[in-house]
Protein backbone atom coordinates (compact mmCIF):
# COMPACT_ATOMS: atom_id res chain seq x y z
CA UNK A 1 0.00 0.00 0.00
CA UNK A 2 2.91 2.37 0.81
CA UNK A 3 6.37 2.12 -0.74
CA UNK A 4 9.07 4.62 0.23
CA UNK A 5 12.50 4.60 -1.45
CA UNK A 6 15.45 6.81 -0.46
CA UNK A 7 13.11 9.61 0.65
CA UNK A 8 14.95 12.76 1.75
CA UNK A 9 13.73 16.20 2.82
CA UNK A 10 16.05 19.15 3.49
CA UNK A 11 15.24 22.53 5.02
CA UNK A 12 17.85 25.23 4.36
CA UNK A 13 20.48 22.54 3.89
CA UNK A 14 19.52 20.61 7.05
CA UNK A 15 18.12 17.11 6.52
CA UNK A 16 14.82 16.46 8.32
CA UNK A 17 14.71 12.92 6.90
CA UNK A 18 17.47 11.04 5.10
CA UNK A 19 17.19 8.10 2.72
CA UNK A 20 14.08 6.54 4.24
CA UNK A 21 13.11 3.11 2.93
CA UNK A 22 10.07 1.19 4.17
CA UNK A 23 6.88 -0.49 3.01
CA UNK A 24 3.42 -0.88 4.54
CA UNK A 25 1.38 -3.80 3.23
CA UNK A 26 -2.33 -3.79 2.59
CA UNK A 27 -4.32 -4.35 5.81
CA UNK A 28 -1.43 -3.54 8.14
CA UNK A 29 -1.51 -1.15 11.09
CA UNK A 30 2.00 0.30 11.15
CA UNK A 31 3.19 2.25 14.17
CA UNK A 32 5.51 5.13 13.23
CA UNK A 33 7.54 6.13 16.28
CA UNK A 34 10.29 8.58 17.11
CA UNK A 35 11.27 11.43 19.45
CA UNK A 36 10.12 14.98 18.77
CA UNK A 37 11.96 16.30 15.74
CA UNK A 38 12.84 12.83 14.44
CA UNK A 39 11.03 13.37 11.12
CA UNK A 40 7.71 11.58 11.65
CA UNK A 41 5.43 14.49 10.78
CA UNK A 42 7.61 15.52 7.81
CA UNK A 43 7.35 11.99 6.39
CA UNK A 44 3.58 11.88 6.88
CA UNK A 45 3.09 15.28 5.27
CA UNK A 46 5.09 14.18 2.24
CA UNK A 47 3.08 10.97 1.92
CA UNK A 48 -0.17 12.93 2.25
CA UNK A 49 0.87 15.31 -0.54
CA UNK A 50 1.16 18.36 1.72
CA UNK A 51 4.80 19.02 0.82
CA UNK A 52 7.35 17.82 -1.75
CA UNK A 53 10.43 15.78 -0.97
CA UNK A 54 13.94 16.91 -1.84
CA UNK A 55 14.75 13.54 -3.38
CA UNK A 56 13.60 9.93 -3.41
CA UNK A 57 10.37 8.22 -4.41
CA UNK A 58 7.14 7.22 -2.67
CA UNK A 59 3.95 5.59 -3.88
CA UNK A 60 0.50 4.87 -2.46
CA UNK A 61 -1.56 2.02 -3.91
CA UNK A 62 0.87 1.97 -6.84
CA UNK A 63 0.54 5.70 -7.64
CA UNK A 64 3.60 7.93 -7.43
CA UNK A 65 2.75 10.67 -4.91
CA UNK A 66 4.70 13.29 -6.88
CA UNK A 67 3.85 12.43 -10.49
CA UNK A 68 0.34 11.02 -9.84
CA UNK A 69 -0.60 13.10 -6.82
CA UNK A 70 -4.37 13.30 -7.42
CA UNK A 71 -4.74 9.55 -7.91
CA UNK A 72 -2.63 8.83 -4.83
CA UNK A 73 -4.55 11.27 -2.63
CA UNK A 74 -7.91 9.76 -3.53
CA UNK A 75 -6.65 6.53 -1.92
CA UNK A 76 -5.70 8.06 1.43
CA UNK A 77 -7.27 9.84 4.35
CA UNK A 78 -4.98 12.11 6.38
CA UNK A 79 -5.56 13.28 9.93
CA UNK A 80 -2.83 15.76 11.00
CA UNK A 81 -1.70 16.27 14.58
CA UNK A 82 -3.72 19.47 14.94
CA UNK A 83 -6.94 18.84 13.06
CA UNK A 84 -7.89 21.99 11.07
CA UNK A 85 -11.66 22.11 11.60
CA UNK A 86 -14.04 24.99 10.95
CA UNK A 87 -15.09 25.87 14.49
CA UNK A 88 -18.16 27.89 13.47
CA UNK A 89 -19.80 25.05 11.52
CA UNK A 90 -22.00 22.29 12.88
CA UNK A 91 -20.67 18.74 12.68
CA UNK A 92 -23.01 17.54 9.95
CA UNK A 93 -22.62 20.75 7.92
CA UNK A 94 -18.84 20.41 8.07
CA UNK A 95 -18.85 16.76 7.02
CA UNK A 96 -21.29 17.49 4.17
CA UNK A 97 -18.98 20.27 2.97
CA UNK A 98 -15.86 18.11 3.23
CA UNK A 99 -17.52 15.21 1.42
CA UNK A 100 -18.36 17.50 -1.51
CA UNK A 101 -14.77 18.82 -1.61
CA UNK A 102 -13.45 15.25 -1.69
CA UNK A 103 -15.57 14.37 -4.70
CA UNK A 104 -18.10 12.10 -3.02
CA UNK A 105 -21.04 11.88 -5.49
CA UNK A 106 -23.88 14.19 -4.43
CA UNK A 107 -26.37 11.34 -4.19
CA UNK A 108 -24.08 9.50 -1.75
CA UNK A 109 -23.05 12.36 0.55
CA UNK A 110 -25.88 11.88 3.06
CA UNK A 111 -25.15 8.14 3.21
CA UNK A 112 -21.40 8.55 3.68
CA UNK A 113 -21.76 11.30 6.27
CA UNK A 114 -24.22 9.14 8.19
CA UNK A 115 -21.87 6.16 8.03
CA UNK A 116 -18.80 8.02 9.34
CA UNK A 117 -20.80 9.76 12.08
CA UNK A 118 -21.96 6.36 13.29
CA UNK A 119 -18.52 4.77 12.92
CA UNK A 120 -16.66 7.56 14.75
CA UNK A 121 -19.27 8.08 17.47
CA UNK A 122 -20.22 11.69 16.70
CA UNK A 123 -23.88 11.15 15.89
CA UNK A 124 -24.93 12.43 19.32
CA UNK A 125 -23.20 15.79 18.61
CA UNK A 126 -24.08 16.05 14.93
CA UNK A 127 -25.99 19.34 15.37
CA UNK A 128 -23.47 21.01 17.68
CA UNK A 129 -21.04 23.77 16.73
CA UNK A 130 -17.57 22.23 16.31
CA UNK A 131 -15.94 25.01 18.34
CA UNK A 132 -18.03 24.00 21.35
CA UNK A 133 -16.94 20.35 21.27
CA UNK A 134 -14.44 18.74 23.61
CA UNK A 135 -10.97 17.83 22.34
CA UNK A 136 -11.99 14.18 22.12
CA UNK A 137 -15.01 14.90 19.94
CA UNK A 138 -12.99 17.22 17.68
CA UNK A 139 -10.51 14.40 17.14
CA UNK A 140 -13.39 12.12 16.23
CA UNK A 141 -14.74 14.66 13.74
CA UNK A 142 -11.28 14.88 12.18
CA UNK A 143 -11.16 11.11 11.85
CA UNK A 144 -14.65 11.06 10.34
CA UNK A 145 -13.46 13.65 7.81
CA UNK A 146 -10.52 11.42 6.85
CA UNK A 147 -12.89 8.50 6.20
CA UNK A 148 -15.50 10.28 4.07
CA UNK A 149 -14.21 9.23 0.65
CA UNK A 150 -13.64 5.59 1.69
CA UNK A 151 -9.82 5.63 1.42
CA UNK A 152 -7.76 2.46 1.35
CA UNK A 153 -5.10 4.08 3.54
CA UNK A 154 -5.35 6.18 6.71
CA UNK A 155 -2.42 8.33 7.86
CA UNK A 156 -3.00 9.37 11.48
CA UNK A 157 -0.53 11.77 13.12
CA UNK A 158 -0.88 11.70 16.93
CA UNK A 159 -4.65 10.95 16.89
CA UNK A 160 -4.83 10.70 20.70
CA UNK A 161 -2.83 13.82 21.58
CA UNK A 162 -4.48 15.88 24.31
CA UNK A 163 -7.09 13.23 25.17
CA UNK A 164 -7.83 11.87 28.62
CA UNK A 165 -7.35 8.14 29.37
CA UNK A 166 -10.99 7.24 28.65
CA UNK A 167 -10.92 9.08 25.33
CA UNK A 168 -7.60 7.43 24.43
CA UNK A 169 -9.11 4.01 25.06
CA UNK A 170 -12.12 4.84 22.87
CA UNK A 171 -9.97 6.11 20.00
CA UNK A 172 -7.70 3.05 20.31
CA UNK A 173 -10.67 0.71 19.92
CA UNK A 174 -11.89 2.77 16.98
CA UNK A 175 -8.50 2.50 15.25
CA UNK A 176 -8.37 -1.25 15.83
CA UNK A 177 -11.82 -1.60 14.26
CA UNK A 178 -10.80 0.57 11.31
CA UNK A 179 -7.77 -1.68 10.80
CA UNK A 180 -10.08 -4.47 9.69
CA UNK A 181 -10.93 -2.56 6.51
CA UNK A 182 -8.11 -0.04 6.07
CA UNK A 183 -4.33 0.10 5.99
CA UNK A 184 -3.19 2.48 8.75
CA UNK A 185 0.04 4.41 9.32
CA UNK A 186 -0.14 5.62 12.92
CA UNK A 187 2.15 8.06 14.72
CA UNK A 188 1.85 8.25 18.51
CA UNK A 189 3.89 8.77 21.69
CA UNK A 190 1.72 6.38 23.71
CA UNK A 191 3.81 3.22 23.34
CA UNK A 192 1.47 0.78 25.16
CA UNK A 193 -1.15 1.75 22.57
CA UNK A 194 1.23 0.70 19.80
CA UNK A 195 1.84 -2.69 21.42
CA UNK A 196 -1.89 -3.31 21.63
CA UNK A 197 -2.79 -1.93 18.20
CA UNK A 198 0.00 -2.23 15.63
CA UNK A 199 1.12 -5.28 13.67
CA UNK A 200 4.51 -3.68 12.85
CA UNK A 201 6.57 -0.78 14.17
CA UNK A 202 8.99 1.59 12.46
CA UNK A 203 11.26 3.69 14.71
CA UNK A 204 12.80 6.83 13.21
CA UNK A 205 15.59 8.75 14.94
CA UNK A 206 17.40 11.87 13.68
CA UNK A 207 15.81 11.50 10.27
CA UNK A 208 16.80 7.86 9.75
CA UNK A 209 14.93 4.60 10.24
CA UNK A 210 16.63 2.66 13.02
CA UNK A 211 14.26 -0.32 13.29
CA UNK A 212 11.30 -1.82 11.46
CA UNK A 213 9.74 -5.06 12.69
CA UNK A 214 6.91 -6.55 14.72
CA UNK A 215 6.77 -5.47 18.39
CA UNK A 216 7.58 -9.06 19.40
CA UNK A 217 10.69 -9.26 17.21
CA UNK A 218 11.91 -5.85 18.36
CA UNK A 219 11.67 -7.01 21.96
CA UNK A 220 13.56 -10.19 21.07
CA UNK A 221 16.40 -8.22 19.46
CA UNK A 222 16.67 -5.74 22.32
CA UNK A 223 20.21 -5.58 23.71
CA UNK A 224 18.95 -5.02 27.25
CA UNK A 225 15.91 -7.22 27.73
CA UNK A 226 13.95 -5.65 30.53
CA UNK A 227 15.54 -4.98 33.89
CA UNK A 228 15.35 -5.39 37.63
CA UNK A 229 13.55 -3.38 40.28
CA UNK A 230 15.00 -3.19 43.79
CA UNK A 231 13.23 -1.53 46.73
CA UNK A 232 15.52 -1.19 49.72
CA UNK A 233 16.70 0.96 52.61
CA UNK A 234 20.36 1.63 51.88
CA UNK A 235 21.27 3.91 54.78
CA UNK A 236 24.10 6.29 53.92
CA UNK A 237 25.25 4.23 50.93
CA UNK A 238 24.96 5.57 47.39
CA UNK A 239 22.89 2.63 46.23
CA UNK A 240 22.84 3.59 42.55
CA UNK A 241 26.63 3.77 42.32
CA UNK A 242 27.02 0.44 44.09
CA UNK A 243 24.54 -1.23 41.74
CA UNK A 244 26.26 0.20 38.66
CA UNK A 245 29.38 -1.78 39.62
CA UNK A 246 27.57 -5.01 38.70
CA UNK A 247 28.98 -5.93 35.28
CA UNK A 248 25.71 -6.56 33.40
CA UNK A 249 24.00 -3.39 34.68
CA UNK A 250 23.87 -0.66 32.01
CA UNK A 251 22.11 2.08 33.94
CA UNK A 252 20.32 2.73 37.24
CA UNK A 253 17.56 5.24 37.94
CA UNK A 254 16.40 6.06 41.45
CA UNK A 255 13.07 7.02 42.96
CA UNK A 256 11.88 7.39 46.56
CA UNK A 257 8.85 5.85 48.26
CA UNK A 258 8.81 7.21 51.79
CA UNK A 259 11.83 5.71 53.56
CA UNK A 260 12.47 3.29 50.72
CA UNK A 261 14.72 3.76 47.69
CA UNK A 262 13.37 2.32 44.45
CA UNK A 263 16.13 1.41 41.97
CA UNK A 264 15.32 0.53 38.35
CA UNK A 265 18.20 -1.34 36.69
CA UNK A 266 18.63 -1.60 32.92
CA UNK A 267 20.53 -4.80 32.15
CA UNK A 268 22.11 -6.48 29.15
CA UNK A 269 20.18 -8.99 27.05
CA UNK A 270 19.87 -12.39 28.67
CA UNK A 271 21.35 -11.24 31.97
CA UNK A 272 19.62 -11.98 35.29
CA UNK A 273 21.41 -9.96 37.95
CA UNK A 274 19.04 -10.64 40.83
CA UNK A 275 21.47 -12.97 42.62
CA UNK A 276 24.28 -10.43 42.39
CA UNK A 277 21.97 -7.65 43.57
CA UNK A 278 20.88 -9.77 46.53
CA UNK A 279 24.49 -10.58 47.46
CA UNK A 280 25.35 -6.88 47.28
CA UNK A 281 22.37 -5.97 49.45
CA UNK A 282 23.34 -8.63 52.01
CA UNK A 283 26.95 -7.53 52.09
CA UNK A 284 25.97 -3.87 52.53
CA UNK A 285 23.29 -4.75 55.12
CA UNK A 286 20.48 -3.17 53.09
CA UNK A 287 16.91 -3.92 54.11
CA UNK A 288 15.19 -5.31 51.00
CA UNK A 289 11.42 -5.04 50.47
CA UNK A 290 11.25 -6.11 46.82
CA UNK A 291 13.55 -7.57 44.16
CA UNK A 292 11.84 -8.39 40.88
CA UNK A 293 12.66 -8.79 37.20
CA UNK A 294 10.73 -6.54 34.83
CA UNK A 295 9.65 -7.69 31.36
CA UNK A 296 10.95 -5.59 28.47
CA UNK A 297 8.38 -3.31 26.84
CA UNK A 298 8.24 -1.32 23.63
CA UNK A 299 9.22 1.70 25.72
CA UNK A 300 12.51 -0.06 26.51
CA UNK A 301 13.06 -0.67 22.78
CA UNK A 302 12.32 2.98 22.03
CA UNK A 303 14.71 4.24 24.72
CA UNK A 304 17.42 1.78 23.70
CA UNK A 305 17.30 2.89 20.05
CA UNK A 306 16.79 6.62 20.44
CA UNK A 307 19.29 7.04 23.30
CA UNK A 308 21.92 4.64 22.00
CA UNK A 309 24.31 7.50 21.38
CA UNK A 310 23.99 8.62 25.00
CA UNK A 311 24.74 5.29 26.64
Amino acid sequence: MIRVENLTKRYAGQAAIRDLNFEVGKGEIMGFLGPNGAGKTTTMRILAGFMPATSGRASIAGFDIFEQSLQARTRLGYMPENVPLYGDMRVTEYLDYRAALKGVPHRRIAERVGDVKELCGVKDVEKKIIGALSKGYRQRVGLADALLHEPDLLILDEPTIGLDPNQIRQVRELIKNLGRQHTILLSTHILPEVEMTCSRVTIIHKGRIEACDTPENLLGKLRQAGGVVLEAKVGKDNGAEELKKISAVRDVTTDVDGEWNVFSLRVESGADVREEVFRLATARHWTVRELTQRRATLEDVFVEITHADEV
